[in-house]
């Protein structure tokens, strides 16, 4: 017996016959036929041809392309467009006094500040400014039980004791008649104060400032340097507050009332002194303050310019804002805004800074700031269209009628939740560490 019939033999225990050999023989071809359908398969995808995918891999593929993706430090939102975003929600907010559209504008800036808040110290902030709008909505109400109200009405629902007053003080009343007209006035003017506040909260808890900052023109640096600053000590603040807190609490001690108050104070004025000097110790280390030199020309052109713009700004403002400078509003807005951008570009030249990593003004951004401003102007748009649509907008308080909804202001008012679908998600909420804590 060969050696090539020994070794058929170790296996199988007998001679491989013709049979044998022809069905090894086919299944050799098969696997060489497979693997070469598997690399052909692997080649086609590789040079874009189509290739076979499973309904359940094509629907996850969808879902993937459609989620947001996960917040890194290079695809962050520019905070420059969250400004921008939410500066469009309060320009919404000041063309109305409608509570129900106010009420939506709130609505979608807390959602989106819910969908995108990181755990940053400025982005706890948000609940300071949500209080803060309550306090003033509340101040307002009060101001007109006490002060009155200068909307006449007819519904009386309490009369307070009137104090009399001098005759200097005339126009200026303090108790008296308290009219359902009046509070509803007063509710709808702290309403929209208070929405306005809110809007500059999500803005705070959204944005980081020392992004911000890098952002800014080089003329502006040192006036930006200073606005973080106190941007960033009220949330610390607020931060230090709670800490102090948390800590008495821990130990037994009480954190309320004004022996609290008084107790935590202190601490925090000196954690705010200690950051303040640790601060300025940074800065200068790092050569904050220098300058370039500029020939005196260049400064005065600069100085003319930057004024002249930020005047122009105003004038602009002023006329879009108020009913007799409709024509002249827009074209002085728009040279204003071309002067302090001149004025700005040619102060940039005294600043010797230097920009690292500097923050991408992606497609996202773009669509987060354009969302902001879509809100603006569609409501402006449909407050100048037809005289009926002010009235929806501005729902009278003389005599006294319950608020509509308008659906077009509404529809536009809801575009601004489009941050809370684009953004990158933060790591605390994305859905993939959600499913890994539930498990």
């Amino acid at each position: 017996m060969t050696a090539s019939n020994d070794d058929g033999e170790r296996g199988t225990g007998h001679t491989p016959g013709p049979t044998s050999t022809a069905s090894a023989s086919a299944s050799a071809s098969a696997s060489d036929t497979a693997a070469t359908n598997s690399v052909g398969r692997r080649s086609a995808g590789r040079n874009g041809w189509a290739q076979p995918t499973t309904p359940g891999a094509l629907s996850k593929k969808v879902q993937r392309r459609l989620t947001a993706p996960q917040a890194t430090r290079t695809n962050a939102i520019h905070p420059g467009a969250w400004w921008l975003w939410a500066l469009g929600l309060g320009t919404a907010a000041s063309r109305t006094t409608n509570p129900l559209l106010l009420t939506l504008l709130i609505g979608v800036a807390g959602y989106v500040v819910a969908a995108r808040r990181t755990e940053a110290p400025w982005a706890h902030s948000y609940s300071a400014f949500v209080k803060l709008a309550l306090a003033v909505l509340l101040i307002r109400l009060a101001f007109a039980v006490v002060l009155g109200s200068p909307i006449p009405g007819t519904h009386t629902l309490l009369t307070l004791p009137e104090l009399p007053l001098p005759d200097w003080a005339e126009g200026i009343r303090i108790g008296g008649r308290v009219t359902a007209e009046g509070l509803t006035f007063a509710l709808y003017d702290g309403l929209k104060l208070a929405t306005l506040l809110i809007c500059v909260g999500a803005a705070n808890a959204l944005a980081n400032p020392a992004r911000l900052l890098k952002s800014l023109p080089g003329a502006l640096y040192e006036a930006g340097v200073a606005v973080v600053v106190a941007l960033t000590f009220a949330p610390n603040l607020i931060a230090d507050v709670q800490r102090l807190r948390a800590a008495r609490r821990l130990r037994g001690r009480p954190d309320k009332g004004l022996r609290g108050l008084l107790q935590v104070g202190l601490p925090v004025l000196e954690g705010a002194l200690e950051r303040s000097v640790a601060l300025a110790a940074a800065m200068d280390a790092r050569g904050y303050g220098r300058t370039a030199d500029v020939p005196r020309t260049v400064r005065r052109t600069t100085t003319a310019l930057t004024l002249g713009g930020l005047v122009g700004v105003c004038a602009g403002t002023y006329g879009l804002l108020t009913a007799e400078g409709g024509s002249y509003g827009l074209p002085v807005l728009l040279a204003g805004l071309a002067a302090a951008l001149a004025g700005l570009w040619l102060g940039g030249r005294r600043s010797l800074r230097t920009r690292y990593r500097p923050d991408a003004w992606g497609v996202r951004a773009w669509l987060v700031a354009a969302s902001g401003a879509a809100v603006a102007t569609l409501l402006i748009v449909y407050a100048s269209y037809a005289p009926s649509n002010s009235a929806a907008l501005h729902p009278g308080v003389v005599p006294l009628t319950a608020p509509t909804l308008p659906l077009w202001p509404a529809a536009a008012i809801l575009l601004g939740l489009l941050p809370a679908f684009i953004t990158p998600v933060p790591e605390h909420t994305h859905p993939k560490n959600t499913r890994k804590e539930s498990s």
